[in-house]
């Protein structure tokens, strides 16, 4: 309780149902290691809090940029509500310090981990809406969004990489990549994926993921930095 309190200080938030704001810290290890307990993990408020999330950045920027074209705002959206971002968000409000985590989970560094902050923070987001409703998540949510939306504009963040080995590829190149699957393995619920991505018909780079998307986005990365580093060199047209 002691935890909670604290937290709601650094948020500048008062739950009225503090049980909200508990089922949102307790991750899914701590039920495991803990089955005593009648808690709920976070991940359905972590589904919650992520379609709000959506729908909150992309009423922000709508009302931002009103000659924004619609692919633009949905890259921009896609920046702010990435897990890196969310997980930066979770940072300032110091999220990690009030998880439950189970031990294992704990000792290998869960507290700090991208996946684990922002499925936390999406989850308070739910939690919040749940709790005291839209205007109250927009009230905490958007002062967040502006610096964000700046380092992302900064920093051209809001293009993903098969988006700028496209634009470069087709620009430089006149080829558009093609992206295919060479391997896959693993249990259903934690496989892995090899892809590699093709420019014309060279290979320009491998990545791998727990899904086909974010292995072709590693497979994408990976070639950027192979053109950037002078690794892979084609004829310009």
């Amino acid at each position: 309780m002691a935890e909670l309190i604290k937290l709601q200080e650094r948020l500048s938030v008062q739950f009225h149902d503090l049980s909200l704001l508990q089922r949102a810290l307790t991750h899914r290890s701590y039920l495991n290691e803990h089955p005593e307990h009648s808690l709920e993990d976070n991940e359905r408020l972590e589904f919650l809090g992520d379609a709000v999330l959506d729908f909150v950045a992309g009423a922000w920027l709508y009302d931002r940029f009103p000659e924004m074209d619609e692919g633009r705002l949905t890259r921009l959206r896609a920046g702010l509500v990435r897990t890196e971002t969310l997980a930066s968000f979770a940072r300032r409000f110091r999220l990690g310090e009030a998880l439950l985590l189970g031990k294992g989970e704990d000792d290998s560094g869960g507290r700090e981990r991208e996946k684990i902050l922002c499925g936390a923070f999406e989850a308070l987001i739910g939690a919040l809406y749940l709790d005291q409703g839209m205007e109250a998540v927009q009230r905490f949510v958007e002062p967040l969004l502006e610096p964000a939306l700046t380092d992302i504009l900064e920093r051209a963040a809001d293009k993903d990489p098969k988006s700028l080995l496209q634009e470069w590829a087709q620009a430089t190149l006149g080829e558009t990549p093609l992206y295919r699957t060479v391997s896959s393995h693993g249990p259903d619920h934690a496989k892995q994926f090899t892809v590699e991505v093709l420019i014309g018909n060279t290979v320009c780079g491998r990545g791998t993921g727990p899904s086909k998307q974010s292995a072709a986005q590693a497979a994408a990365q990976n070639a950027l930095s192979a053109v950037e580093a002078g690794e892979i060199v084609f004829e310009e047209r």
